[in-house]
């Protein structure tokens, strides 16, 4: 990214493995202020989220992020079963694994997350990156 680009960037909101299980959030590798967010979001729609941390698994492309400094949240739906269930980077790697529930739910509350960030990392404490 250009200088311009970053200073640009309020916030990354990185969706990685959707539709496997419900909405998972990658609590330890994400800001506190948005999953704060995605949180309240989820409350207002009545929509279950939670935690689920994948050091063991990889890494995502939020890092890159975080070493420029620049707040993230990484979004999935990998569980222990979705990993036992070894789908990831195999041939069982398909749309047919997608549970269309859960993609969709997951779907609905992200449209709602995104549209609320659009203000939310508007302000004033988000040009201060810590």
């Amino acid at each position: 990214m250009t200088n311009e680009q970053l200073s640009s960037t309020n916030a990354m909101v990185n969706m990685d493995t959707l539709g496997l299980a419900p909405t998972e959030i990658w609590i330890s590798h994400s800001d506190k202020r948005l999953v704060s967010a995605l949180l309240s979001v989820a409350a207002q729609l009545r929509i279950p989220v939670t935690g689920v941390n994948v050091e063991q698994v990889g890494s995502s492309d939020a890092e890159q992020f975080a070493q420029r400094k620049i707040p993230r949240i990484t979004i999935h739906s990998l569980t222990q079963d979705t990993w036992n269930a070894r789908i990831l980077h195999t041939s069982k790697d398909r749309i047919s694994q997608i549970k269309l529930d859960d993609y969709y739910q997951t779907y609905h509350l992200l449209a709602a997350y995104i549209s609320y960030l659009d203000q939310f990392t508007a302000g004033p404490d988000w040009s201060d990156r810590h």
